[in-house]
C-alpha cells in the first residue's frame, strides 16, 4: 500500500473503529485511559466498547450528545445465558447509558441445529434496544466455521432485526477472516437491509483494515463503509493507525481484540 492510499485508509479505519477493552483486568482506570485514546490528533473513533459495569463510568466522561459512541457487550462471551437475562442486561446498558448493544447470539445452540434460539434471542434483544439505540449480532464465526452456517446465523440475524452483523467476540482461536467477512457481507446485500458490519478480533494493521473495506466496497459499493454501516472491532488497530497518519514507524502488533 502507498504511502498516500495508507494514510487514507487509516483515516478511514480511525473513522470506523470501536476502540475496545474487554479485558479480563480491565477497570476503571482502563476505562480513563480509553476514553482519552479515543480522542487522537487525527480525530475521534466511532465508538468504545466495553464491559456493561462501565458504561455509567464512560457516560459520565463521555458526557450526553458526545461523537463518539458507548458499546457494550451482552450475553458475553459465551453466548449462553437465559434470553430474560440478556434482555435485563440490555435495559441496565441502556439505562447506564449504553448507545450500541453487542449480542453474541446462542452459537452452541445453534450449531446442534436450534435456529429458533437465534430468532428468538435476537428479537427480544432488539425490543428492548429502544431508538436511536443499536443492536450488532456478534456470530462467532471462528466457531461456526461451516460457511453454510454463517450464511444461516447471518440471515437468521437480519430478519430478527439486527442493526448489524459482527464477526467475533474476539476471545475464539479464530475471530475476523475475510471469508467470513465475504459472506456476511453477501447476506447483507442479498437482504436488501439497511444492516451493517464489524469484523471484529485479529484487525491489527491498516493493511488488514484496508482488505476488509476493499471487500466491502467490492460487495456493496464503493463509499457504503460509513460509521452508520461499518465498525472495526479492535484494540491493536489504534496505534498502527496513529503510526501511519504521524509518518511514524509501526510499532509490532501487540495480542489484543
Amino acid at each position: 500500500m502507498h504511502e498516500r492510499g495508507a494514510k487514507e485508509t487509516a483515516r478511514k479505519a480511525l473513522s470506523l473503529l470501536d476502540l475496545t477493552d474487554l479485558g479480563e483486568t480491565c477497570d476503571a482506570a482502563a476505562i480513563e485511559r480509553l476514553y482519552e485514546e479515543a480522542r487522537t490528533p487525527f480525530g475521534t473513533v466511532a465508538a468504545i466498547c466495553i464491559w456493561p459495569r462501565f458504561v455509567a463510568q464512560a457516560r459520565g466522561l463521555l458526557g450526553k450528545g458526545h461523537s463518539v459512541k458507548i458499546a457494550t457487550v451482552v450475553n458475553f462471551p459465551a453466548g449462553d445465558l437465559p434470553v430474560a437475562d440478556v434482555v435485563a442486561e440490555t435495559r441496565q446498558a441502556i439505562a447506564d447509558g449504553a448507545d450500541e448493544i453487542d449480542l453474541v447470539i446462542p452459537y452452541r445452540a445453534f450449531i446442534r441445529g436450534d435456529e429458533a434460539a437465534v430468532t428468538e434471542m435476537v428479537t427480544a434483544v432488539k425490543a428492548a434496544c429502544t431508538p436511536p439505540v443499536i443492536l450488532k449480532a456478534i456470530l462467532e464465526t471462528g466457531e461456526l466455521k461451516d460457511p453454510a452456517l454463517i450464511r444461516e446465523a447471518s440471515d437468521l440475524a437480519i430478519a430478527a432485526g439486527s442493526d448489524f452483523l459482527k464477526t467475533s467476540t474476539g476471545k475464539a482461536v479464530v475471530n475476523a477472516t475475510l471469508p467470513a467477512a465475504r459472506i456476511m457481507l453477501a447476506a447483507i446485500r442479498e437482504s436488501g437491509r439497511p444492516v451493517g458490519f464489524k469484523p471484529a478480533g485479529g484487525v491489527r494493521t491498516v493493511v488488514d483494515a484496508g482488505e476488509y473495506l476493499a471487500l466491502a466496497a467490492s460487495i456493496l459499493g464503493e463509499g457504503w463503509a460509513t460509521p452508520r454501516t461499518f465498525r472495526f472491532g479492535a484494540s491493536a488497530l489504534l496505534g498502527d493507525v496513529l503510526s501511519v497518519l504521524a509518518d511514524q514507524p509501526a510499532s509490532p502488533a501487540t495480542a489484543g481484540y
